[in-house]
C-alpha cells in the first residue's frame, strides 16, 4: 500500500465529499458456510501490508495474540484476527500493520482482495443485527443495491480492547480536575457508530458534568441536531441554549463527521454551535481538513483528559 503525502491527503479530501476507501480481505470460512465472508476496515488506519513476517511467540500473551514481529525496526504485537472474529482460514499469509488510537499493531489475515471507493451512505450500520457485537456496519461494494457483495466493517475499537485490555483500558480514567460548564437546559450531541466509543464518551462526558445526546451515525445526529434547531426557534432562544456542542467520530455510516460539520457550518441556524471531531484518525492531514470544513477543534481517540480539555476549550472561546 501507497502511504505517500499525497495519497493521504487525496484520502482525507474524498472524507470532505462523504467518501473514503475500504480495505476488503478475507479471514476464512465461518461456522456453518462454505463461502469465506469478505471484512474490510478503512484504508486510512492502515499503514501497510506485508506477506506475513516470521512471528515470535511471547509467553504469557493475552488469547488471540500470536506474538510480535519485528517491521522495520519496531515491535509490533500481532493479533490473530481469524481467531477474534471466528473463522477459519487455510493459511494467515498477510499482516496488516495498522496505527490505532495512536498504538501500532499488525492484523493476521488470510488474503486481501482489493481496496473499494464508497459513499458513506453505501454503508449501513450493523447495530441490532445478527452479524456480532465486533462489526459496526455493513459496506455495498457494488454498485447494485440488490445484488452486491456485502464486507463487514470490523469495530477496531472493539477488537482492540478485547484482545489487548491492558494496553487499550489504561487511558480510561480522568487523571485531572475539569471544569466545563454549558449553557443550562442544553446538552452535548455526539456522533459515534462504536458501542465501545458511546462507552467511552458518556464516561468522560458524567465525569465532566455535562449532560448529553447520543446518536450512532452522522445522518443520525444531524437530524436530532434539525430538531433541536425547530425547537429552538419555536422558543425563541439561540439554539445554543438546546445544542452546547457537536462531538463527531469521522467514520460513520451514511454519513461521516466531516460532511457532518460542513453541513452544520454551511447551514444557517445551525453554523453557531461548535463542531470537535473526535477520531483514532490522527494525523496533520485530518486535523487540517476538518479545519477546512469549518470544526471548531479535533480530538484523537482516546484519552478523556485531552477529551475534556477540548471540550472546555471550544465551549469557552
Amino acid at each position: 500500500m501507497s502511504t505517500s503525502l499525497q495519497d493521504v491527503d487525496e484520502r482525507t479530501q474524498l472524507a470532505g465529499t462523504n467518501r473514503f476507501e475500504l480495505l476488503v480481505f478475507r479471514l476464512g470460512k465461518t461456522q456453518g458456510s462454505d463461502t469465506p465472508e469478505y471484512f474490510g476496515i478503512n484504508v486510512f488506519k492502515v499503514r501497510e501490508a506485508l506477506v506475513m513476517p516470521t512471528i515470535t511467540p511471547m509467553p504469557g500473551a493475552p488469547q488471540n495474540v500470536m506474538g510480535v514481529a519485528n517491521i522495520r525496526g519496531q515491535i509490533v504485537p500481532v493479533i490473530d484476527l481469524p481467531a477474534v472474529v471466528g473463522c477459519q482460514p487455510e493459511k494467515r499469509n498477510i499482516l496488516l500493520v495498522t496505527e490505532y488510537e495512536r498504538s501500532i499493531q499488525g492484523f493476521a489475515v488470510e488474503d486481501v482482495e482489493e481496496i473499494v471507493r464508497l459513499d458513506w451512505n453505501r454503508v449501513l450500520s450493523a447495530e441490532g443485527s445478527a452479524v456480532g457485537s465486533l462489526v459496526t456496519s455493513l459496506a455495498r461494494l457494488d454498485e447494485d443495491p440488490e445484488n452486491s457483495r456485502l464486507a463487514l466493517v470490523l469495530d477496531v475499537e472493539a477488537i482492540l480492547r478485547q484482545t489487548l485490555p491492558s494496553r487499550f483500558k489504561a487511558g480510561d480514567e480522568m487523571r485531572e480536575a475539569h471544569r466545563v460548564e454549558i449553557p443550562a437546559g442544553s446538552v452535548v450531541l455526539y456522533a459515534d457508530d462504536s458501542a465501545v466509543a458511546r462507552a467511552q464518551i458518556e464516561k468522560a462526558l458524567r465525569a465532566i458534568g455535562v449532560p448529553f445526546v447520543g446518536t450512532k451515525t452522522g445522518k443520525e445526529a444531524w437530524e436530532r441536531l434539525q430538531e433541536f434547531a425547530k425547537e429552538a426557534k419555536a422558543a425563541g432562544i439561540p439554539l445554543n441554549q438546546k445544542v452546547a456542542l457537536v462531538l463527531t467520530d469521522l467514520e460513520m455510516p451514511e454519513m461521516d463527521g466531516f460532511t457532518l460539520a460542513r453541513k452544520i457550518k454551511e447551514t444557517e441556524s445551525t453554523q453557531a454551535v461548535p463542531v470537535v471531531i473526535h477520531s483514532s484518525l490522527s494525523g496533520s492531514a485530518n486535523e487540517e481538513h476538518a479545519k477546512n470544513v469549518g470544526a471548531d477543534g479535533y480530538v484523537a481517540k482516546f484519552v478523556p483528559d485531552e477529551l475534556a480539555r477540548a471540550v472546555s476549550r471550544v465551549l469557552h472561546a
